[in-house]
């Protein structure tokens, strides 16, 4: 199959599933128009978080990388009366855009969009206590991926579900000589999941409108602790 055969097959599947929606048509379509990189999940990516985290019946999702606040929506939605969603985002003109594309969805009263480098906002979370969150979703700089899991697990609980964001690469990932500061990112995160004894996780490769990729599905076990609590 080609690329073409794999968005055309995405396209199918969201069209059948997914009716439209206003509010996030225009979020997608005010990133583009403010020049934001194309890179928002998928509309059936989308859906799967939100399912995965009203699965989970979830109250609290920390969101890191927060763009145009495409699956700020999609995650923000999938939260019951007094859910809470804190979304880490960097750059201030994304941040801005996603608080407006949040206010057009009527969710400025359950999400929080902090703007800074995440390394740093992150050690704020926890000294403020914000946590432990029911889900966490890293969709950031590929690069600070072990360090962004160390600091999630710190504000996490036991069973707290974590999904990772563009851990294929195209396959790249197999690729232990890659000069790609993402892939060696995402391969440190591998091997961190793997020997890390508080918690578990698998991969699931993905194929679509975004390409090649895949999620990593995280959860947290007994072994780790909410640092703060």
């Amino acid at each position: 199959m080609t690329e073409d055969q794999w968005t055309e097959v995405d396209q199918y599947f969201s069209e059948s599933l997914l009716p439209s929606d206003p509010v996030l048509e225009s979020a997608l379509e005010a990133s583009v128009t403010a020049g934001l990189p194309a890179i928002s999940v998928s509309p059936n990516q989308g859906k799967f978080l939100q399912m995965l985290a009203q699965i989970a019946g979830v109250r609290s999702i920390l969101e890191i990388g927060t763009l145009g606040g495409y699956s700020t929506i999609w995650l923000a939605r999938a939260l019951g009366s007094g859910g809470r969603l804190i979304t880490l985002e960097v750059d201030p003109k994304h941040a801005e855009v996603a608080r407006l594309n949040v206010s057009r969805a009527r969710l400025q009263d359950v999400v929080e969009v902090r703007i800074g480098n995440a390394l740093e906002t992150l050690p704020q979370l926890l000294a403020e206590r914000c946590g432990p969150f029911d889900l966490i979703f890293i969709d950031a700089d590929k690069q600070n991926i072990p360090a962004y899991f160390e600091w999630s697990l710190k504000l996490s609980r036991p069973g707290t579900l974590m999904v990772v964001d563009n851990v294929v690469r195209n396959g790249a990932v197999i690729d232990v000589d890659s000069s790609d500061p993402s892939v060696q990112g995402v391969r440190r995160f591998i091997e961190q999941l793997g020997t890390q004894s508080g918690a578990t996780g698998t991969v699931i490769q993905t194929v679509g409108s975004k390409g090649y990729d895949g999620f990593a599905i995280v959860r947290v076990g007994l072994a780790a602790s909410y640092e703060a609590g």
